[in-house]
């Protein structure tokens, strides 16, 4: 563990607690706000941004950056951010119209183009569910359509009472299904199902995440000394292989992902004290394992290669495979340092905490351009091997929110109740 604890003697001490540090977060969230304004897409939805924080000509609305923008842009309405509600209610729009698929139902990845094939995955979908159900928090008419739409294809489509968990992909028509079952999307349908269980006050959501944390953190990862197996075939059988040749996938490399592992963690927390709140039965393996994926990941990705930082994946020999540093996986350690300390109060988390917020003022934020840069190499120069540009508001900003909100609720209904 890096440092050391010494200095820490109560939770009085903490960032936590600190109205500066506070402040800080606050004013980090404003600046990444202001530079995704640009986001906005003229056609519909929202585009992804180069590293000046440009929308270039030739950007294509995108489902997963609008459905996270729309996301973001619905809690900072919530929070009083003037301006963000007319960019919600422009996210909606493109997600009931031009992203989605007017014949078959279900949303395209991207806008489609004349002669294009594009799958359904699962992936997208779970983002369309977030968006839609922090859009209706903030008070958006528009997005209780979208969310009625969005759950039925959740429930038609992609989620399997019989698996206990989401399939993975379909042909644009549904007919095919991918004989994949993937760990990332299910990571974000847990993330969606939390946050629709308190939006809607539908406990099932709920019931559901701890069916997919309990087949896949708590089955696969806790006997695999914590490391996160991604990728399954479509029984559910490890494919611990899969994309060995194309380690750099963006969304399903190589080996294990140990910004997952700390992703996952938090998730866990969140399921917790979600179903404590609730009155509804909490394993105390979602404790037990939280931190075990914490501690693996640090173990396993901090500064394992000579250089600080968390790589992007490591073999199951635990041997860096992609040593690129990617903004997200700090985002998602600094957000699970703290929410660890708050649920244990072990000042072993504020070292952690702050050795990752240090590592992201040094080398993540571009105070000269703006926004972080969503990837180093492995001297912690800008990269684009596996991501270039700066297209994604969702990690960053949740990080600089998630310290300062409670386990439970997920993050629309805490703020919409005030809670920041």
């Amino acid at each position: 563990m890096p440092g050391t604890t010494a200095n820490l003697p109560s939770s009085r001490s903490s960032w936590l607690d600190r109205p500066a540090h506070h402040h800080w977060l606050e004013s980090e969230g404003a600046r990444l706000l202001a530079f995704y304004r640009a986001s906005r897409h003229p056609e519909c939805g929202f585009g992804a941004l180069d590293e000046d924080g440009n929308l270039p000509s030739d950007a294509t609305p995108d489902t997963m950056i609008t459905a996270r923008m729309t996301h973001c842009f619905a809690l900072a309405a919530m929070r009083g951010e003037p301006g963000t509600m007319p960019l919600v209610a422009h996210g909606v729009a493109a997600l009931k119209g031009g992203l989605r698929d007017a014949e078959h139902g279900g949303w395209y990845g991207e806008l489609p183009k004349a002669g294009e094939t594009q799958t359904k995955q699962a992936y997208i979908h779970a983002f369309v569910a977030l968006a839609a159900a922090s859009a209706w928090q903030a008070g958006e008419p528009t997005a209780k359509p979208l969310l009625d739409d969005i759950i039925e294809v959740i429930e038609t489509r992609f989620w399997s009472e019989a698996e206990g968990r989401m399939r993975e992909g379909f042909s644009r028509d549904w007919r095919e299904d991918e004989a994949y079952r993937g760990g990332n999307s299910n990571m974000h349908a847990t993330e969606a199902f939390l946050q629709l269980a308190d939006v809607l006050e539908e406990p099932k959501w709920r019931k559901r995440a701890l069916s997919i944390v309990e087949k896949i953190i708590h089955a696969h990862a806790g006997p695999n000394d914590y490391r996160v197996v991604e990728h399954f075939d479509s029984e559910w059988n490890e494919w611990r292989e899969y994309n060995q040749d194309t380690p750099k996938d963006p969304f399903r490399p190589y080996g294990a992902t140990p910004g997952h592992a700390f992703e996952w963690a938090r998730l866990l927390l969140h399921l917790e004290g979600g179903l404590l709140r609730h009155g509804e039965d909490a394993p105390g393996w979602l404790l037990e394992d939280a931190r075990g994926l914490f501690h693996s990941a640090c173990e396993l990705s901090w500064n394992v290669d000579g250089e600080p930082g968390i790589v992007y994946t490591h073999d199951w020999n635990n041997r860096p495979v992609v040593h690129e540093r990617m903004h997200w996986t700090l985002a998602e350690a600094a957000a699970t340092a703290a929410m660890l300390l708050k649920r244990t109060g072990d000042a072993g988390y504020e070292t952690w905490y702050r050795t990752f917020w240090d590592y992201i003022d040094r080398f993540l934020i571009d105070r000269e351009r703006g926004s972080w840069w969503q990837e180093l190499d492995r001297h912690n120069n800008p990269s684009s091997e596996v991501w270039s540009g700066k297209a994604d508001l969702y990690h960053a900003y949740q990080a600089t929110l998630l310290p300062r909100l409670p386990l439970s609720p997920t993050m629309a209904k805490a703020i919409a109740e005030g809670a920041l």
